[in-house]
């Protein structure tokens, strides 16, 4: 099982601020060998370009921001990315979609991304699991509604990036 270590998230946070400003990145020692060259202005390595998320059956995409996934290596650290609009009605716990080949995390990974807003709701919890089946959790209201009155109706993911490796 394959752990990420607190030295190596305190390294590409360290990373971030460094790469933006042009400067070059200390040398770190890649997770996995390298499958591009890192960008000499931010250091971010793109592992896994951008590609479409096979969204589960009554899921469409919004025109113009097909949900997709890709990995990027920052200071050896290795981020599953997400971004597009899935359009829903999800009124509990159900699965989005699945990640390509490629995209795929070794371990349960978690990440949020932003729904429509209810009663100050809007943000909704994502996990992918090995199989790279995403699952969107926490459909419930705050006040304790039923589900059929919090309904999920579009996730936008372009938050959800998240360590794994």
């Amino acid at each position: 099982m394959t752990t990420t270590s607190r030295r190596s998230l305190l390294a590409a946070a360290l990373a971030a601020p460094v790469a933006a400003v042009g400067v070059p990145l200390a040398a770190a020692t890649p997770a996995v060998a390298a499958a591009t060259a890192a960008d000499p202005l931010t250091g971010c390595q793109t592992v896994t370009d951008w590609t479409n998320i096979a969204l589960a059956t009554g899921i469409t995409a919004e025109n113009g921001s097909p949900p997709q996934a890709r990995i990027i290596r920052l200071a050896g650290t290795e981020f599953l990315q997400l971004r597009g609009v899935a359009l829903c009605d999800f009124t509990a716990d159900t699965p989005l979609g699945t990640l390509p080949l490629g995209t795929r995390p070794p371990k349960l990974t978690r990440g949020t991304a932003a729904r429509n807003n209810h009663e100050g709701i809007n943000a909704i919890r994502v996990d992918a699991d090995t199989n790279g089946v995403l699952i969107v959790r926490g459909t419930s209201t705050a006040n304790g509604e039923p589900p059929s009155t919090n309904v999920v109706r579009w996730i936008q993911l372009d938050s959800f990036s998240a360590v794994i490796r």
